[in-house]
């Protein structure tokens, strides 16, 4: 394989090291949160031979991430410490391909998250609703399959135009490679669109969920008369609506970021992008810890191997 230009030396920053250093404290406390959804899934999906739709779309969300996680971090880290590996046409589009793929699919499969929560939890009694709630697990695997392949044709795409900055680039600056000297020809505009396209659809979807639920919510309690009895349909809507509205903030800050991460692609690495960088790196860990927090199963998981409830057990036994 040939490379578009003859290898540079690294030329490596403090401000460099330092974006660094935080974006590897970000992207690996990430994978370790997604790594802990996958591993009690799995362990479940083997004791019960099956899973829940709920289950399923968690799995393959926290696979998603952890992978997006994991190649945006070695993209990163080549392209600020090493970057003379990515001349090579091959090893750059290949990595553009799945953080793009990757990055999409979580974005995708959240969105359906919401969407599935806000199906089984609303109490609508209109037609459309009663018939999505009767067919929504049924749906499910089509759904994350049209989610996938979404997400392929962004990959896709991105494949194609990965290489044409990069051969048309004169410099490669820290963390930014081969976005130098990129001019927006009409080369990059299908790539944008399209992502644009999905961005703005999936954070649609997840407003509309939060939208039905809070209405939902407020019908319920509405209709609801009092009683000294614990209302599970209320007890439901409320978790819920606190997983969803968390998701909300988070997801529309993270909404932004890839909205500004488009309009600064072709900027050097300084403020502004070093800030997006680091609310993008936050994003997937910090929704993922607020869906295990969100989820029975997975908190009862989660607190059974922290330190503090072993040193907890073991002073109430000496009491």
């Amino acid at each position: 394989m040939e490379a578009c230009h003859p290898r540079q030396q690294s030329n490596v920053t403090a401000y460099g090291v330092l974006t660094v250093a935080i974006i590897t404290l970000e992207a690996f406390s990430g994978m370790c949160i997604n790594a802990f959804i996958v591993c009690v899934l799995c362990i479940a999906w083997v004791k019960k031979k099956n899973l829940n739709s709920n289950e399923k779309i968690l799995l393959l969300l926290a696979c998603s991430r952890f992978w997006y996680l994991c190649i945006a971090w070695i993209y990163k880290f080549l392209s600020f410490i090493y970057p003379n590996y990515l001349y090579v046409q091959t090893i750059l589009q290949l990595a553009v391909f799945f953080e793009a793929f990757f990055n999409h699919c979580n974005l995708w499969f959240s969105a359906s998250l919401c969407g599935f929560y806000c199906i089984k939890i609303v109490t609508f009694r209109n037609r459309f609703f009663i018939y999505l709630k009767v067919k929504i697990d049924r749906m499910v695997p089509w759904l994350l399959l049209g989610s996938g392949i979404l997400a392929l044709a962004v990959g896709i795409v991105a494949y194609d135009v990965a290489d044409k900055p990069h051969c048309n680039s004169n410099s490669t600056g820290q963390g930014n490679f081969g976005t130098a000297n990129i001019k927006m020809d009409k080369h990059f505009f299908p790539s944008f669109f399209l992502a644009g396209f999905e961005y703005a659809a999936s954070f649609m979807a997840v407003i509309f969920s939060a939208v039905f639920l809070l209405f939902s919510l407020w019908r319920h309690k509405r209709t609801m008369q009092t009683n000294s009895m614990k209302d599970l349909s209320r007890d439901a809507h409320i978790r819920a609506m606190k997983s969803i509205f968390s998701f909300l903030v988070v997801y529309s800050i993270n909404f932004v970021c890839l909205v500004l991460n488009m309009v600064y692609v072709t900027k050097k690495l300084n403020h502004m992008t070093f800030l997006i960088l680091v609310f993008q790196y936050i994003f997937p860990g910090l929704h993922s810890l607020i869906l295990v927090f969100s989820n029975p199963k997975l908190e009862k998981a989660l607190v059974k191997i922290l330190p503090l409830e072993r040193s907890v057990k073991r002073k109430v036994c000496k009491n």
